[in-house]
Protein backbone atom coordinates (compact mmCIF):
# COMPACT_ATOMS: atom_id res chain seq x y z
CA UNK A 1 0.00 0.00 0.00
CA UNK A 2 1.18 3.48 -0.81
CA UNK A 3 1.32 6.50 1.46
CA UNK A 4 1.84 10.18 0.78
CA UNK A 5 5.32 9.85 2.29
CA UNK A 6 6.32 7.02 -0.07
CA UNK A 7 4.97 8.90 -3.06
CA UNK A 8 6.88 12.09 -2.22
CA UNK A 9 10.07 10.12 -1.60
CA UNK A 10 9.94 8.40 -4.99
CA UNK A 11 12.55 9.71 -7.42
CA UNK A 12 12.66 9.48 -11.22
CA UNK A 13 14.86 6.82 -12.82
CA UNK A 14 16.33 6.30 -16.28
CA UNK A 15 13.37 4.08 -17.12
CA UNK A 16 9.72 4.48 -16.05
CA UNK A 17 8.58 2.30 -13.15
CA UNK A 18 5.51 1.56 -11.05
CA UNK A 19 4.61 1.94 -7.39
CA UNK A 20 1.73 -0.43 -6.66
CA UNK A 21 -1.09 0.48 -4.28
CA UNK A 22 -3.32 -2.59 -4.73
CA UNK A 23 -6.39 -3.79 -6.68
CA UNK A 24 -4.69 -2.80 -9.94
CA UNK A 25 -4.00 0.81 -8.91
CA UNK A 26 -0.44 2.09 -9.24
CA UNK A 27 1.58 5.27 -9.68
CA UNK A 28 3.52 5.34 -12.95
CA UNK A 29 6.68 7.41 -12.55
CA UNK A 30 8.31 8.71 -15.73
CA UNK A 31 11.98 9.70 -16.26
CA UNK A 32 11.08 13.43 -16.45
CA UNK A 33 9.45 13.11 -13.00
CA UNK A 34 5.77 12.72 -13.88
CA UNK A 35 3.59 10.82 -11.42
CA UNK A 36 0.55 9.33 -13.17
CA UNK A 37 -2.21 7.29 -11.58
CA UNK A 38 -3.19 4.24 -13.62
CA UNK A 39 -5.45 1.24 -13.19
CA UNK A 40 -4.88 -2.15 -14.81
CA UNK A 41 -8.01 -4.27 -15.08
CA UNK A 42 -9.66 -7.05 -17.08
CA UNK A 43 -13.16 -6.96 -18.58
CA UNK A 44 -14.84 -9.33 -21.02
CA UNK A 45 -11.58 -11.30 -21.18
CA UNK A 46 -9.40 -8.34 -22.20
CA UNK A 47 -6.66 -6.57 -20.23
CA UNK A 48 -6.93 -2.78 -20.24
CA UNK A 49 -5.39 0.28 -18.58
CA UNK A 50 -7.26 3.37 -17.41
CA UNK A 51 -5.62 6.72 -16.61
CA UNK A 52 -6.89 8.27 -13.36
CA UNK A 53 -5.03 11.58 -13.36
CA UNK A 54 -1.68 12.96 -12.22
CA UNK A 55 -0.24 13.38 -8.73
CA UNK A 56 -0.36 15.81 -6.86
CA UNK A 57 -3.44 17.19 -8.65
CA UNK A 58 -5.06 13.88 -7.77
CA UNK A 59 -3.89 12.94 -4.26
CA UNK A 60 -3.79 9.34 -3.02
CA UNK A 61 -7.25 9.46 -1.43
CA UNK A 62 -8.86 10.82 -4.59
CA UNK A 63 -7.08 8.20 -6.73
CA UNK A 64 -8.51 5.46 -4.50
CA UNK A 65 -11.99 6.98 -4.83
CA UNK A 66 -11.60 6.91 -8.61
CA UNK A 67 -10.42 3.31 -8.34
CA UNK A 68 -13.55 2.37 -6.38
CA UNK A 69 -15.78 4.08 -8.93
CA UNK A 70 -14.08 2.26 -11.80
CA UNK A 71 -14.27 -1.08 -9.97
CA UNK A 72 -18.01 -0.64 -9.40
CA UNK A 73 -18.49 -0.13 -13.14
CA UNK A 74 -16.39 -3.20 -13.95
CA UNK A 75 -18.40 -5.29 -11.49
CA UNK A 76 -21.55 -4.22 -13.35
CA UNK A 77 -20.01 -5.24 -16.68
CA UNK A 78 -19.32 -1.64 -17.73
CA UNK A 79 -15.95 -0.82 -19.24
CA UNK A 80 -14.80 2.47 -17.62
CA UNK A 81 -12.49 3.17 -20.60
CA UNK A 82 -15.48 3.18 -22.96
CA UNK A 83 -17.39 5.48 -20.62
CA UNK A 84 -14.39 7.84 -20.46
CA UNK A 85 -14.05 7.98 -24.26
CA UNK A 86 -17.77 8.58 -24.70
CA UNK A 87 -17.73 11.44 -22.20
CA UNK A 88 -14.78 13.07 -23.92
CA UNK A 89 -16.30 12.66 -27.37
CA UNK A 90 -19.64 14.09 -26.32
CA UNK A 91 -18.21 16.73 -24.01
CA UNK A 92 -20.91 15.89 -21.49
CA UNK A 93 -21.05 12.89 -19.16
CA UNK A 94 -24.85 13.04 -19.28
CA UNK A 95 -25.17 13.14 -23.07
CA UNK A 96 -27.28 10.57 -24.85
CA UNK A 97 -24.18 9.12 -26.52
CA UNK A 98 -22.31 8.73 -23.24
CA UNK A 99 -25.26 7.07 -21.55
CA UNK A 100 -26.01 4.88 -24.59
CA UNK A 101 -22.44 3.60 -24.82
CA UNK A 102 -22.39 2.92 -21.09
CA UNK A 103 -25.69 1.02 -21.38
CA UNK A 104 -24.44 -0.90 -24.43
CA UNK A 105 -21.19 -1.87 -22.70
CA UNK A 106 -23.13 -3.26 -19.76
CA UNK A 107 -25.75 -5.12 -21.82
CA UNK A 108 -23.45 -6.51 -24.51
CA UNK A 109 -21.70 -8.73 -21.95
CA UNK A 110 -24.81 -10.95 -21.89
CA UNK A 111 -25.98 -10.37 -25.48
CA UNK A 112 -25.37 -12.42 -28.54
CA UNK A 113 -22.37 -10.76 -30.33
CA UNK A 114 -24.32 -10.26 -33.56
CA UNK A 115 -27.16 -8.57 -31.70
CA UNK A 116 -24.68 -6.32 -29.88
CA UNK A 117 -23.17 -5.25 -33.22
CA UNK A 118 -26.61 -4.55 -34.70
CA UNK A 119 -27.61 -2.37 -31.75
CA UNK A 120 -24.31 -0.49 -31.91
CA UNK A 121 -24.77 0.08 -35.64
CA UNK A 122 -28.32 1.43 -35.19
CA UNK A 123 -27.13 3.87 -32.56
CA UNK A 124 -24.23 5.12 -34.68
CA UNK A 125 -26.18 5.22 -37.96
CA UNK A 126 -29.54 6.60 -36.86
CA UNK A 127 -29.29 8.17 -33.39
CA UNK A 128 -25.89 9.64 -32.50
CA UNK A 129 -25.72 12.09 -35.44
CA UNK A 130 -28.94 13.77 -34.19
CA UNK A 131 -29.18 13.12 -30.43
CA UNK A 132 -25.68 11.99 -29.45
CA UNK A 133 -24.55 15.28 -27.90
CA UNK A 134 -27.86 16.16 -26.28
CA UNK A 135 -28.09 15.72 -22.49
CA UNK A 136 -30.51 12.88 -21.78
CA UNK A 137 -32.41 14.93 -19.22
CA UNK A 138 -33.59 17.47 -21.83
CA UNK A 139 -34.45 15.13 -24.74
CA UNK A 140 -38.13 15.43 -25.66
CA UNK A 141 -40.64 13.14 -27.33
CA UNK A 142 -41.01 15.44 -30.38
CA UNK A 143 -37.23 15.32 -30.96
CA UNK A 144 -37.28 11.53 -30.92
CA UNK A 145 -40.37 11.41 -33.14
CA UNK A 146 -38.70 13.71 -35.69
CA UNK A 147 -35.72 11.35 -35.86
CA UNK A 148 -37.99 8.30 -36.29
CA UNK A 149 -40.13 10.01 -38.92
CA UNK A 150 -36.97 10.57 -40.96
CA UNK A 151 -36.32 6.81 -40.93
CA UNK A 152 -39.94 6.09 -41.85
CA UNK A 153 -39.78 8.49 -44.78
CA UNK A 154 -37.14 6.27 -46.37
CA UNK A 155 -39.56 3.35 -46.32
CA UNK A 156 -37.93 1.65 -43.32
CA UNK A 157 -40.85 1.44 -40.91
CA UNK A 158 -39.55 -1.70 -39.22
CA UNK A 159 -36.15 -0.08 -38.67
CA UNK A 160 -37.89 2.94 -37.13
CA UNK A 161 -39.61 0.66 -34.62
CA UNK A 162 -36.33 -1.04 -33.73
CA UNK A 163 -34.52 2.30 -33.28
CA UNK A 164 -37.42 3.52 -31.14
CA UNK A 165 -37.01 0.46 -28.94
CA UNK A 166 -33.27 1.07 -28.51
CA UNK A 167 -33.77 4.75 -27.64
CA UNK A 168 -36.38 3.82 -25.07
CA UNK A 169 -34.06 1.25 -23.47
CA UNK A 170 -31.28 3.83 -23.20
CA UNK A 171 -33.63 6.40 -21.72
CA UNK A 172 -34.94 3.92 -19.15
CA UNK A 173 -31.32 3.21 -18.19
CA UNK A 174 -30.76 6.95 -17.82
CA UNK A 175 -33.77 7.13 -15.50
CA UNK A 176 -32.51 4.17 -13.46
CA UNK A 177 -29.06 5.78 -13.06
CA UNK A 178 -30.47 9.16 -12.05
CA UNK A 179 -29.60 11.10 -15.21
CA UNK A 180 -33.13 11.57 -16.54
CA UNK A 181 -36.56 11.86 -14.94
CA UNK A 182 -38.59 9.88 -17.47
CA UNK A 183 -38.45 8.06 -20.81
CA UNK A 184 -39.87 10.40 -23.49
CA UNK A 185 -39.68 7.61 -26.08
CA UNK A 186 -42.33 5.80 -24.05
CA UNK A 187 -44.76 8.64 -24.85
CA UNK A 188 -44.67 7.75 -28.56
CA UNK A 189 -46.74 4.61 -28.37
CA UNK A 190 -48.92 4.45 -31.47
CA UNK A 191 -47.15 7.37 -33.16
CA UNK A 192 -45.28 5.23 -35.71
CA UNK A 193 -46.58 3.41 -38.74
CA UNK A 194 -47.63 -0.12 -37.93
CA UNK A 195 -45.48 -2.86 -39.37
CA UNK A 196 -47.14 -5.80 -41.06
CA UNK A 197 -45.53 -8.99 -39.84
CA UNK A 198 -44.92 -11.71 -42.39
CA UNK A 199 -43.95 -15.31 -41.80
CA UNK A 200 -40.55 -16.37 -43.09
CA UNK A 201 -40.76 -18.38 -46.28
CA UNK A 202 -40.81 -22.15 -45.78
CA UNK A 203 -41.54 -25.20 -47.89
CA UNK A 204 -43.98 -27.56 -46.17
CA UNK A 205 -45.44 -29.78 -48.89
CA UNK A 206 -43.90 -33.28 -48.58
CA UNK A 207 -43.03 -33.64 -52.27
CA UNK A 208 -41.44 -30.20 -52.43
CA UNK A 209 -39.52 -30.88 -49.21
CA UNK A 210 -38.15 -34.04 -50.79
CA UNK A 211 -36.95 -32.04 -53.80
CA UNK A 212 -35.32 -29.46 -51.50
CA UNK A 213 -33.49 -32.13 -49.49
CA UNK A 214 -32.19 -33.79 -52.65
CA UNK A 215 -30.97 -30.43 -53.92
CA UNK A 216 -29.22 -29.77 -50.61
CA UNK A 217 -27.57 -33.19 -50.73
CA UNK A 218 -26.08 -32.26 -54.10
CA UNK A 219 -24.85 -28.81 -53.04
CA UNK A 220 -21.45 -28.28 -54.68
CA UNK A 221 -20.11 -25.47 -52.50
CA UNK A 222 -17.71 -25.82 -49.56
CA UNK A 223 -17.99 -28.87 -47.31
CA UNK A 224 -18.58 -26.68 -44.26
CA UNK A 225 -21.55 -24.90 -45.87
CA UNK A 226 -22.89 -28.17 -47.29
CA UNK A 227 -22.82 -29.86 -43.88
CA UNK A 228 -24.40 -26.86 -42.14
CA UNK A 229 -27.15 -26.76 -44.76
CA UNK A 230 -27.85 -30.48 -44.47
CA UNK A 231 -27.85 -30.36 -40.66
CA UNK A 232 -30.33 -27.46 -40.47
CA UNK A 233 -33.55 -29.49 -41.05
CA UNK A 234 -32.51 -32.20 -38.58
CA UNK A 235 -32.06 -29.79 -35.66
CA UNK A 236 -34.38 -26.89 -36.74
CA UNK A 237 -32.79 -24.37 -34.37
CA UNK A 238 -32.59 -20.68 -35.23
CA UNK A 239 -29.99 -19.96 -37.94
CA UNK A 240 -27.80 -17.96 -35.58
CA UNK A 241 -27.71 -20.83 -33.10
CA UNK A 242 -26.71 -23.29 -35.81
CA UNK A 243 -23.92 -21.26 -37.36
CA UNK A 244 -22.36 -20.56 -33.93
CA UNK A 245 -22.41 -24.24 -32.93
CA UNK A 246 -19.19 -25.13 -31.06
CA UNK A 247 -17.55 -28.52 -30.65
CA UNK A 248 -17.40 -28.12 -26.86
CA UNK A 249 -21.22 -27.95 -26.78
CA UNK A 250 -21.62 -31.35 -28.44
CA UNK A 251 -21.53 -34.74 -26.73
CA UNK A 252 -21.42 -37.34 -29.48
CA UNK A 253 -21.56 -40.20 -26.95
CA UNK A 254 -24.94 -39.09 -25.62
CA UNK A 255 -26.04 -37.55 -28.94
CA UNK A 256 -26.73 -34.21 -27.27
CA UNK A 257 -26.08 -30.59 -28.18
CA UNK A 258 -26.34 -28.14 -25.27
CA UNK A 259 -26.63 -24.54 -26.42
CA UNK A 260 -25.58 -22.07 -23.69
CA UNK A 261 -28.17 -19.57 -22.50
CA UNK A 262 -26.13 -16.61 -23.80
CA UNK A 263 -26.64 -17.84 -27.37
CA UNK A 264 -30.37 -18.37 -27.06
CA UNK A 265 -33.03 -15.79 -27.86
CA UNK A 266 -34.80 -16.51 -24.56
CA UNK A 267 -31.51 -16.60 -22.58
CA UNK A 268 -32.12 -20.14 -21.36
CA UNK A 269 -29.93 -23.17 -22.02
CA UNK A 270 -31.41 -25.34 -24.76
CA UNK A 271 -30.93 -29.07 -25.27
CA UNK A 272 -31.04 -30.49 -28.79
CA UNK A 273 -31.18 -34.31 -29.05
CA UNK A 274 -29.16 -35.35 -32.08
CA UNK A 275 -30.55 -37.97 -34.43
CA UNK A 276 -28.32 -40.59 -36.06
CA UNK A 277 -28.44 -38.52 -39.25
CA UNK A 278 -27.28 -35.38 -37.42
CA UNK A 279 -24.41 -37.30 -35.79
CA UNK A 280 -23.33 -38.62 -39.19
CA UNK A 281 -23.12 -35.08 -40.60
CA UNK A 282 -21.09 -33.88 -37.61
CA UNK A 283 -18.70 -36.80 -37.99
CA UNK A 284 -18.32 -35.90 -41.66
CA UNK A 285 -17.22 -32.33 -40.95
CA UNK A 286 -15.23 -33.12 -37.80
CA UNK A 287 -11.93 -34.02 -39.55
CA UNK A 288 -11.97 -30.58 -41.18
CA UNK A 289 -13.04 -28.36 -38.26
CA UNK A 290 -12.79 -30.53 -35.13
CA UNK A 291 -9.54 -28.94 -33.97
CA UNK A 292 -11.09 -25.49 -33.90
CA UNK A 293 -13.79 -23.76 -31.89
CA UNK A 294 -16.66 -23.66 -34.35
CA UNK A 295 -18.25 -26.60 -36.11
CA UNK A 296 -18.91 -24.35 -39.11
CA UNK A 297 -16.11 -21.76 -39.21
CA UNK A 298 -15.79 -18.97 -41.73
CA UNK A 299 -13.58 -19.57 -44.76
CA UNK A 300 -11.74 -16.33 -43.97
CA UNK A 301 -10.89 -17.08 -40.34
CA UNK A 302 -11.50 -20.06 -38.09
CA UNK A 303 -11.99 -17.65 -35.19
CA UNK A 304 -15.45 -16.75 -36.52
CA UNK A 305 -18.41 -18.86 -37.61
CA UNK A 306 -19.93 -18.73 -41.08
CA UNK A 307 -21.81 -15.49 -41.71
CA UNK A 308 -25.52 -15.04 -41.13
CA UNK A 309 -26.05 -14.93 -44.90
CA UNK A 310 -24.21 -18.16 -45.75
CA UNK A 311 -27.13 -20.60 -45.57
CA UNK A 312 -29.57 -18.29 -47.33
CA UNK A 313 -26.97 -17.70 -50.05
CA UNK A 314 -26.60 -21.47 -50.43
CA UNK A 315 -30.37 -21.83 -50.86
CA UNK A 316 -30.33 -19.10 -53.53
CA UNK A 317 -27.49 -20.94 -55.27
CA UNK A 318 -29.72 -24.02 -55.36
CA UNK A 319 -32.39 -21.95 -57.10
CA UNK A 320 -34.72 -21.18 -54.18
CA UNK A 321 -35.78 -17.53 -53.89
CA UNK A 322 -36.29 -15.75 -50.58
CA UNK A 323 -40.04 -15.96 -51.20
CA UNK A 324 -39.79 -19.77 -51.39
CA UNK A 325 -37.38 -20.84 -48.65
CA UNK A 326 -35.14 -19.33 -45.98
CA UNK A 327 -32.78 -20.90 -43.46
CA UNK A 328 -35.27 -19.95 -40.74
CA UNK A 329 -37.94 -21.84 -42.68
CA UNK A 330 -36.67 -25.22 -41.44
CA UNK A 331 -38.29 -24.38 -38.10
CA UNK A 332 -41.68 -23.78 -39.72
CA UNK A 333 -41.22 -26.94 -41.76
CA UNK A 334 -40.62 -29.03 -38.63
CA UNK A 335 -43.45 -27.38 -36.67
CA UNK A 336 -45.88 -28.04 -39.53
CA UNK A 337 -45.03 -31.72 -39.97
CA UNK A 338 -44.77 -32.55 -36.26
CA UNK A 339 -48.08 -30.89 -35.43
CA UNK A 340 -49.79 -32.57 -38.37
CA UNK A 341 -48.55 -35.96 -37.22
CA UNK A 342 -49.90 -35.58 -33.70
CA UNK A 343 -46.83 -35.04 -31.55
CA UNK A 344 -47.75 -33.24 -28.29
CA UNK A 345 -47.65 -29.49 -28.64
CA UNK A 346 -45.65 -29.08 -25.41
CA UNK A 347 -42.94 -31.36 -26.76
CA UNK A 348 -42.76 -29.50 -30.08
CA UNK A 349 -42.75 -26.06 -28.45
CA UNK A 350 -40.05 -27.13 -26.01
CA UNK A 351 -37.87 -28.36 -28.86
CA UNK A 352 -38.43 -25.14 -30.78
CA UNK A 353 -37.27 -23.24 -27.65
CA UNK A 354 -40.24 -20.92 -27.74
CA UNK A 355 -40.84 -18.54 -24.84
CA UNK A 356 -42.15 -19.88 -21.55
CA UNK A 357 -43.92 -17.07 -19.75
CA UNK A 358 -43.82 -18.66 -16.32
CA UNK A 359 -40.20 -18.22 -15.19
CA UNK A 360 -40.41 -20.94 -12.54
CA UNK A 361 -41.79 -23.41 -15.05
CA UNK A 362 -39.23 -22.29 -17.63
CA UNK A 363 -36.37 -23.20 -15.29
CA UNK A 364 -37.92 -26.62 -14.74
CA UNK A 365 -38.69 -27.12 -18.42
CA UNK A 366 -35.08 -26.88 -19.60
CA UNK A 367 -34.91 -30.69 -19.91
CA UNK A 368 -38.60 -31.50 -19.67
CA UNK A 369 -39.91 -34.06 -22.17
CA UNK A 370 -36.33 -34.94 -23.13
CA UNK A 371 -36.90 -38.71 -23.65
CA UNK A 372 -39.93 -37.98 -25.81
CA UNK A 373 -38.08 -35.23 -27.64
CA UNK A 374 -35.32 -37.73 -28.48
CA UNK A 375 -37.88 -40.11 -29.98
CA UNK A 376 -39.50 -37.26 -31.87
CA UNK A 377 -36.21 -35.96 -33.31
CA UNK A 378 -35.20 -39.41 -34.56
CA UNK A 379 -38.66 -40.08 -36.02
CA UNK A 380 -38.60 -36.70 -37.77
CA UNK A 381 -35.11 -37.33 -39.17
CA UNK A 382 -36.26 -40.70 -40.54
CA UNK A 383 -39.28 -38.99 -42.09
CA UNK A 384 -37.10 -36.39 -43.81
CA UNK A 385 -34.88 -39.16 -45.17
CA UNK A 386 -37.91 -40.91 -46.64
CA UNK A 387 -38.97 -37.68 -48.35
CA UNK A 388 -35.48 -37.16 -49.77
CA UNK A 389 -35.46 -40.73 -51.06
CA UNK A 390 -38.81 -40.16 -52.73
CA UNK A 391 -40.34 -43.14 -50.90
CA UNK A 392 -43.87 -43.41 -49.64
CA UNK A 393 -44.43 -41.08 -46.71
CA UNK A 394 -43.73 -42.88 -43.43
CA UNK A 395 -45.47 -42.17 -40.15
CA UNK A 396 -43.75 -39.97 -37.60
CA UNK A 397 -46.54 -40.15 -35.10
CA UNK A 398 -45.77 -40.67 -31.43
CA UNK A 399 -44.90 -44.29 -30.80
CA UNK A 400 -44.60 -45.14 -34.49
Amino acid sequence: MLSETKIKAARPRKKPYKLADGRGLYLFITPPGGRLWRLDYRIHGKRKTLSLGAYPDIPLKSARNRLNDARRKIADGIDPSIVRKAEKAAGNGGSFKAVALEWHAKQSARWDPDHARRVQWRLERYVFPWLGGTPVKVITAPEILSLLRGIESRGAAETAHRVHQVISQVMRYAVATGRAEHDPAGDLKGALQSVKTTNRAAITHPNEVGELLRAMEGYSGSLVTRCALRLAPYVFVRPGELRRMEWTEIDLDTATWRIPAVKMKMREEHIVPLSKQAIAILQEVRPLTGNGRYVFPSERTRERPISENTLNAALRRLGYSKEEMTSHGFRAMAATFLNEKGWPKDVIERQLAHAERNKVRAAYNRAEHLPERRRMMQAYADYLDSLRAGADVVSIRKGA
